[in-house]
């Protein structure tokens, strides 16, 4: 694949999760390779630290760490050597550490065994909602989700798991996330949490609310229902290789990627979104999981792509009022 094609499959990515448009066709315009990519992003995440460094206020210099945050989470997306992808990752966990220090000093960084994430929001927060990212998205990917649901009252932990975001670099991706989720109620300390899984994250998500009894309210955006290794495209198997230790484990792990059991044990309120125009194997339709589920109820966006990036508006708010709703009722 060339660098444009590259840049244009990861267009509607890229500005969904916040980066400025023109400043991306910019950076995307003058790469003559996708081996071009990381650096080019990790040098505009740079720039943006230095930015800050000299920003004339604590209001900029916090706005100017959660875009480096966000550049450097992209700069992970393309085809690179691993230790450049760590690097890049670990440096978009530093940026937006630093950006909530700045802006939220109630933030509270939470780590325990194969999650790490920022606890965002009211200490007294009448709902507590988990993002859960998929195969190479991260914490850092989804800030505009979570601000909207911050907006509603909520309080929000985006988190990296094992095989994800900075946990890619020690640890690999698991099927069993009911455990790390288990884990991140515990360390929560509330009775009860919502779940958004994004992508893979939307896999993740169902399969916990369907065996882990904390969950009461679950979403997935592009989630897959099941997955299919031969199906898979190249660069995708590419990936989940990279994400969970070699091809051996990658094709194990596709092989317990798999909804049509577990959907019927879903008894929270289920939302699944789709996008109509979304290409991926196995995340091209997922009205049998909500079908399958008790309560699941589907929403399909025609225009969307994977993610959804072009299509915000389409399906945010619908989002954001299942999750809050199904939380606190009659308290949104």
């Amino acid at each position: 694949m060339s660098a444009v094609e590259f840049a244009a499959a990861q267009w509607t990515r890229a500005t969904g999760a916040g980066v400025d448009p023109h400043e991306y066709r910019r950076v995307t315009d003058g790469l003559t390779s996708v081996a071009d990519w990381g650096p080019s992003f990790v040098g505009t995440g740079l720039a943006y630290l230095e930015r800050a460094e000299g920003a004339g206020s604590s209001v900029t210099t916090g706005e100017y760490l959660l875009t480096a945050a966000r550049w450097f989470h992209l700069a992970t997306l393309a085809p690179s050597a691993e230790a450049a992808g760590r690097s890049a990752a670990a440096a978009a966990d530093r940026a937006l550490g630093r950006a909530l220090e700045i802006r939220e000093p109630g933030a509270r960084r939470l780590t325990g065994e194969g999650f790490t994430g920022w606890l965002r929001g009211p200490a007294d927060a009448p709902g507590t909602v988990v993002v859960v990212p998929g195969l190479d998205s991260a914490k850092e990917e989804f800030l505009d989700l979570v601000d909207a649901l911050l907006a509603r009252g909520l309080a929000v932990f985006a988190m990296d798991g094992p095989g994800q975001g900075v946990l890619a670099a020690t640890t690999t991706l698991t099927a069993d996330y009911e455990r790390v989720v288990g884990r991140v109620v515990d360390a929560l300390g509330v009775a009860s949490v919502g779940l958004v899984g994004l992508s893979l994250g939307g896999y993740f998500a169902a399969r916990s609310a369907a065996l882990e009894p904390r969950v009461a309210a679950v979403a997935t955006v592009s989630g897959p229902l099941r997955l299919d290794w031969a199906e898979l495209p190249q660069p995708v198997r590419d990936i989940m290789a990279r994400r969970c230790g070699g091809a051996g484990a990658a094709r194990e792990f596709a092989g317990r990627v798999d909804l049509t059991d577990l959907a019927p044990r879903i008894e929270a309120p289920l939302l699944v979104v789709d996008g109509g125009q979304d290409v991926i194997p196995g995340v091209t339709n997922g009205e049998p999981l909500a079908r399958l589920a008790p309560h699941g109820t589907y929403l399909s966006v025609p225009h969307g792509d994977h993610l959804l990036g072009n299509a915000r508006p389409d399906w945010m708010p619908h989002l954001t009022d299942h999750i809050t709703h199904t939380l606190i009722g009659a308290r949104a």
